[in-house]
């Protein structure tokens, strides 16, 4: 789902259709692949982390619905893979639960938290990120300022905002 609908529908192929229609040779179309997949993937996650610990006054979505409407992130796919048994029952039990309330959103936040699922799914996040702003370095763009405001993207795109 990441690979597909969030990395390649969203970011990947728009910058390969504007180069396109930009009139970009295939090498720099490449490049925007090779730039836009990883990039991709790394705004999914880092919206999987926000839709479980944004501030809804920065983020503008409640926090917490991806619990609530039981969301199998990468986030709590790697809480599940970590856990204890009784905070993976809890998990279990919990996530996407008809009638959660704050204070079952709180208890799923914490045990992924001691999961130490946020941290491994934000060193993937700068991985992808490194592996994209490398990619971007190494586009044949000779227009700096394109190049520039690809780089504001990626940063706007995975930055934390929690």
């Amino acid at each position: 789902m990441i690979h597909y609908k969030s990395a390649k529908y969203t970011v990947e192929r728009p910058l390969q259709i504007g180069g396109l229609l930009a009139g970009a040779d295939p090498a720099l179309v490449a490049a925007y692949g090779a730039f836009g997949l990883p990039l991709g993937e790394a705004f999914q996650l880092r919206d999987d982390l926000l839709g479980v610990y944004g501030d809804p006054a920065v983020t503008g979505k409640p926090a917490g619905d991806d619990l609530r409407e039981g969301k199998c992130t990468l986030l709590v796919a790697e809480a599940l893979d970590t856990c204890g048994g009784a905070d993976a029952r809890l998990l279990d039990e919990l996530l996407g639960a008809p009638g959660m309330g704050v204070p079952e959103v709180e208890l799923l936040r914490s045990v992924i938290t001691r999961s130490g699922a946020p941290e491994r799914v934000e060193a993937r996040i700068n991985a992808l990120l490194h592996q994209a702003l490398t990619a971007l370095d190494d586009a044949p763009l000779h227009d700096q300022d394109a190049r520039r405001a690809l780089h504001r993207l990626a940063g706007a795109a995975t930055a934390r905002r929690y």
